[in-house]
């Protein structure tokens, strides 16, 4: 009918592909937006906006798709994506693994009562009180990213302690491998152990009888959207295990796999993936000799919670100079978009707490009021002074500047 009368696409509601929306999306009777048979307009309006919602069914569907290539034992989500005592709650009840990046997000898992042998602790930087605290819930596996860990976990350690080593590979690495959307950095900007460096770190850890290694561990990058990287990482740590001696019982390929961001992308292909990487690993290690070793991902927030996720916002026209054309404008800012706790954003120039006064703003001081004459374009300036709201300007009564920094921005004559 459309070829037929294409003018009537002009009065149809937009589509929702289905590689782009949670699982349960629907429009309703009156074409609005459902998630999981709730609209997305009446949840806004009962909790406000930015609202993140989460579409369960979505979520433990991926899971599943994910066991039903590695197994339940061969999948581990990656906290650092959202730790949300919800979906951590939904990944231990699929019976996956976690891999967590710090204290706080170990403290999350164990609120939900994660079971502490299906726990991984990776992290760049972990700090003594990371280690003492995975320790001490009995985390089953630790992935040494740098010598200094060594003795340190160790002396911690009050049993035999299962680790991995993160591997950086050597000349062809698929840290720089164009697959990848977002590579990983250059060696000198990672933590792990490049390959020529193992022998060294394989003595300290054998003169440690508290750590039983286990195998290796490797990043690739994210949005990855072919497996040659994969491939050849693997073929390269098995060769390094045969020649080192190390007693490969696992390998961990991370996450990175892409998601789709526009109609004309494609899924992951998982199944094809998980075939792939199995066959390259029985054909690496018939060639060096090698028992074959597990294999193990860690898929993150472009995996799981990112596909079965949306962010609801309010928007509105922002005020603007009289004669100028006017912009929208949401609710939050980019302060309020959800993000890894272990990577938070950079402020932009002119946001709170910098040291540059943007055109237009005035500045004003954590725990002060604004007067109520100041302007904003055309509209009086009464809004409540917060990292959410300060490049915003919505009528309210003039009230005290609640910012947790130390100074920010808000729109005024300058």
């Amino acid at each position: 009918m459309l070829d037929v009368i294409p003018s009537l696409r002009a009065s149809l509601p937009p589509s929702l592909p289905a590689q782009l929306w949670p699982a349960t999306t629907a429009r309703g009777g009156h074409g609005e937006i459902q998630v999981g048979g709730t609209g997305l307009a009446g949840v806004a309006e009962q909790f406000g906006t930015p609202l993140y919602v989460l579409d369960e069914q979505d979520v433990r569907a991926r899971c599943r798709q994910y066991t039903a290539a590695f197994g339940a034992t061969g999948v581990a989500y990656a906290a650092k994506a959202l730790t949300c005592r919800a979906v951590l709650r939904w990944v231990a009840e699929e019976g996956l693994g976690l891999s967590v990046c710090s204290a706080g997000q170990l403290a999350a898992a164990a609120a939900v009562g994660f079971p502490a042998d299906r726990a991984i602790l990776h992290g760049d930087a972990k700090t003594p009180t990371d280690l003492e605290r995975a320790l001490a819930y009995g985390v089953g596996t630790v992935v040494i990213e740098s010598p200094t860990e060594v003795a340190r976990l160790a002396a911690l350690a009050k049993g035999r302690q299962r680790v991995l080593l993160r591997v950086l590979p050597g000349p062809g690495r698929p840290g720089l491998d164009p697959a990848a959307a977002l590579p990983a950095g250059p060696d000198t900007d990672r933590f792990g152990l490049p390959a020529d460096s193992l022998a060294g770190m394989l003595r300290r850890i054998a003169d440690q009888p508290a750590l039983d290694l286990v195998g290796l561990d490797f990043y690739l990058g994210s949005q990855v959207t072919r497996f040659g990287g994969y491939e050849r990482a693997i073929d390269q740590l098995v060769a390094l295990a045969a020649t080192h001696r190390v007693p490969l019982r696992e390998i961990n390929l991370g996450g990175g796999h892409a998601v789709p961001g526009t109609e004309a992308e494609a899924e992951f292909a998982l199944p094809a993936f998980a075939a792939r990487v199995r066959t390259i690993l029985q054909i690496s290690s018939q060639r060096y000799r090698v028992p074959v070793p597990r294999l193990v991902v860690t898929p993150a927030g472009r995996s799981w919670p990112g596909p079965a996720s949306r962010c609801t916002e309010s928007w509105r026209c922002a005020g603007t100079p009289a004669g100028a054309s006017s912009s929208p404008s949401t609710a939050g800012s980019a302060t309020t978009r959800a993000r890894p706790c272990t990577a938070p954003a950079t402020p932009p120039p002119w946001s709170a707490g910098s040291a540059a006064t943007p055109p237009g703003r005035r500045r004003w001081s954590a725990g002060t009021t604004r007067p109520a004459t100041s302007s904003c374009g055309t509209r009086r300036c009464r809004a409540t002074c917060a990292p959410a709201t300060c490049s915003r300007c919505p009528a309210r009564a003039p009230t005290t500047c609640r910012s947790p920094r130390t100074t920010t921005w808000c729109p005024g004559r300058p």
